[in-house]
């Protein structure tokens, strides 16, 4: 977990970077392949929505995960609390940044509701487990090997 500010900041580049990669990988294989260079566009764009969005829903979900009543002692519980707060509501954003690209690109058929629950509903099923399974771990190990320094080793003394 992080330890700093620097630390927070890197450590939701990382995060924000394996989500949208793997959301983005589902929801073209979802919607259909667009070309390489507008998928490299849309990926750069979503990255930055993405990160300024994380940036502002995180310290909230922080504050609502640690307001719940579990043991914070274990660290794999307080990671657990504070994904399950940012996961949703980072979805039912996101689904609607979607939602916005897909008017754009393809169009919306039927009902603007219908399509934003079953966007977000489908965005949820993919993105918790990713959260959970895949970003998170990569990410924590990707923060502690080679962004945190090691506790240094006692020098020995002749």
């Amino acid at each position: 977990m992080p330890g700093n500010k620097k630390e927070g900041i890197i450590f939701g580049l990382f995060m924000c970077f394996g989500m949208v990669l793997i959301m983005s990988a589902y929801n073209t294989a979802l919607h259909g392949f667009i070309s390489i260079g507008n998928s490299i566009v849309q990926f750069v764009i979503t990255f930055i929505a993405a990160f300024i969005i994380e940036s502002l829903v995180e310290p909230k979900a922080r504050k609502l995960a640690f307001a719940l009543p579990y043991d914070k002692s274990k660290e794999v519980n307080r990671i657990l609390a504070i994904a399950l707060c940012m996961v949703p509501a980072m979805v039912l954003i996101m689904s609607v940044y979607g939602l916005v690209l897909t008017a754009f690109t393809a169009g919306i058929e039927g009902s603007l509701l219908t399509a934003y629950l079953k966007t977000a509903g489908l965005n949820v099923i993919v993105a918790l487990p990713a959260q959970l399974l895949i970003v998170g771990p990569v990410s924590r190990w990707l923060l502690t090997k080679y962004i945190k320094p090691s506790t240094p080793k006692a020098k020995l003394s002749a």
